[in-house]
């Protein structure tokens, strides 16, 4: 339970926006519904108007295996520079996201220790030869490859204390697959995502590309996402997303328009 009583009742339920309000004798199923909170964003293929009040920042697989020179990619070889591009933008959107009120969902690949829910298809991307080197294969000191509650899957340090914040642990290309994440957003009230992280070519496109097809409103920010695939996959990626399944904006422009006083009036902070 949480929130206050009201007319007597007490409100049953873990997220604001999907609520009953109960007592011994009466059940009230009315959900209260938050009041909008326009956003205006430029974006392409066209200017969006986001609800903020329905809105949460998704970040994908920004975790220590994908983007510290420590990880797994770094050791079989792959350049991670572009995979920390996103870390500086993200920590900026992320700040001001929690500072409008919006959740902040973190999507890390974190496999079972007994990776008894990947098959082979799955094990075969990263282990073409069947040698053993790709998903929970031992990496030094660190743990195993992309294992959940180890140095591999934790999100990088740039973040800081991420504990208070939404975690789902995926374990394919899709944060939707197989995770509580559809659920996890229903039940929060969240029709919009907006969305960044590594690889954009896989995991985000991925998991945007589900979204989608899920009937959210997706917001691609094109600064918080990157890859290690050839710069042809990112723009084949970004023209997909705004042709088929959603938009492209800014994350300096999502910054700015967080920042207008307008903006900050809607969620009770003095500009």
């Amino acid at each position: 339970m949480s929130g206050a009583p009201m007319n007597g009742l007490v409100p049953l339920g873990s997220a604001p926006a999907n609520q009953w309000q109960v007592d011994s004798a009466r059940v009230d199923l009315v959900r209260s519904q938050p009041a909008p909170r326009p956003l205006d964003l430029a974006a392409s293929p066209q200017r969006l108007r986001l609800d903020l009040a329905r809105t949460a920042l998704v970040i994908i697989d920004m975790q220590n295996d994908f983007c510290h020179p420590e990880g797994w990619l770094a050791s079989i070889g792959v350049d991670v520079g572009p995979a920390r591009v996103p870390i500086a933008p993200l920590v900026a959107v992320r700040s001001a996201c929690a500072a409008a009120g919006m959740p902040v969902v973190w999507v890390n690949w974190g496999n079972r220790a007994d990776r008894l829910n990947l098959g082979p298809a799955t094990l075969h991307v990263y282990d073409a030869d069947g040698s053993g080197g790709g998903l929970g294969a031992r990496i030094g000191a660190r743990g195993k490859v992309l294992e959940a509650g180890t140095w591999c899957a934790a999100v990088v340090e740039e973040f800081g204390d991420t504990s208070a914040e939404i975690h789902v642990a995926k374990y394919s290309m899709s944060g939707f697959w197989d995770t509580p994440l559809d659920a996890i957003l229903r039940n929060l009230g969240v029709t919009t995502l907006l969305m960044g992280g590594v690889n954009l070519d896989q995991c985000v496109l991925a998991t945007l590309q589900d979204a989608s097809f899920r009937g959210y409103d997706c917001v691609l920010l094109e600064e918080c996402a990157a890859t290690t695939s050839p710069e042809f996959c990112a723009r084949a990626a970004l023209y997909n997303i705004r042709q088929c399944f959603g938009f492209t904006a800014s994350a300096a422009d999502l910054l700015d328009a967080l920042a207008e006083p307008a903006c900050a009036a809607t969620r009770g902070v003095s500009a």
